[in-house]
């Protein structure tokens, strides 16, 4: 079965065919049209999502919230309009290079793969070879996107009260007895003072491998993730067609871009769990000592519900991010290529 997007393979049939000189033409310039492209998809996403990506972020490593709709009020009445917007610079200036790297790197493979398979690097590729390039893709993405979603976390948990339990804190009576305070809230101080500030203080603390903690628990995240990203959407933009060989309605594309990543966010919610979890991990007293303490942990004092905190604002969140994502980066694509 042959699959393709407009984006991701410029034929729109698999049928027969003869590379046209724009064809041959485009096969040179893909390398930097995919990445620039990737590059704006990646900054109107970060804009559309990061206010949701905040409260999935809070549900799924902080205290104190019932559920989706009291941590959005919580977060306005405490912090106002503002809060939802906290530590979005680093992601705004990152999260652009790290969709180049993921659009272009998922190009590119596809493009070896055929090249390798078919002897030619506009062949359009088969459904294991679309899983096999969204699952590289999602193992390349962990280097780049460790770092940037563990300094976005320790910012947007900035204003979370620190409990007595993480810091193994306890109270003396006048007589002597010790009680430990598992409920008393202190308020903290401002641990970061920017995007800058944190990385370097994690540098200073924790080390190199400070900025990659959680990054196990990230790949198993992003490869399944990516495969239940791209496949998703080649699938929906095929359905969508009117006929084989037109182009996309933006319309189809805003919506198959949406629904993917509505399922690959759902999907992924469990991993993502104990990826915010382990990046969120106090400094002061480690809570979790790895990623299966941590999944045991978690389990045994909140139940098996606890891996699907957040899974409604992830699909939520997940639509029009992806949506924005694929339409602006699709729309790119045939901007530069219409020269």
């Amino acid at each position: 079965m042959a699959v393709n997007t407009s984006g991701f393979n410029e034929r729109q049939s698999a049928e027969v065919w003869t590379p046209s000189d724009l064809e041959v033409q485009n096969s040179k310039r893909f390398l930097l049209d995919d990445f620039i492209a990737g590059c704006i998809g990646g900054g109107s996403s970060v804009v559309v999502g990061h206010p949701l990506d905040t409260v999935k972020t809070r549900l799924q490593a902080g205290k104190g919230y019932k559920n989706s709709l009291h941590c959005v009020l919580t977060i306005y009445r405490k912090e106002t309009v503002m809060g939802f917007f906290k530590g979005m610079s680093f992601p705004l200036a990152s999260i652009t290079v790290y969709n180049s790297v993921v659009f272009g790197f998922f190009s590119n493979a596809q493009r070896l793969i055929s090249k390798y398979r078919y002897g030619d690097g506009r062949h359009p590729c088969g459904m294991v070879d679309l899983t096999v390039a969204s699952m590289l893709t999602g193992l390349v993405s962990v280097g780049l996107g460790a770092p940037v979603d563990l300094v976005k976390i320790r910012l947007q948990m900035q204003t979370q009260m620190v409990l007595a339990e993480n810091l193994n804190l306890a109270g003396n009576v006048p007589n002597g007895t010790n009680i430990p305070l598992r409920s008393i809230a202190i308020p903290t101080q401002r641990l970061y003072r920017g995007p800058v500030h944190c990385i370097s203080s994690i540098l200073q603390t924790e080390g190199l491998q400070g900025l990659y903690r959680g990054a196990g628990a990230m790949i198993l995240r992003d490869v399944p993730g990516y495969t239940l990203y791209f496949i998703p959407y080649t699938i929906f933009c095929n359905l969508l067609k009117p006929d084989g060989t037109s182009s996309l309605h933006p319309g189809s594309i805003w919506l198959a871009g949406g629904l993917a990543g509505s399922i690959s966010w759902v999907t992924a919610t469990p991993a993502d769990v104990v990826k915010s979890r382990l990046q969120a991990d106090a400094q002061l007293q480690r809570k979790y000592k790895g990623i299966h303490h941590c999944i045991v942990h978690s389990y045994r004092t909140e139940g098996a519900q606890v891996f699907f905190r957040g899974a409604s604002v992830n699909a939520i969140r997940g639509f029009p991010m992806s949506a924005t994502m694929f339409l602006t980066y699709e729309l790119s694509l045939q901007f530069f290529r219409s020269f």
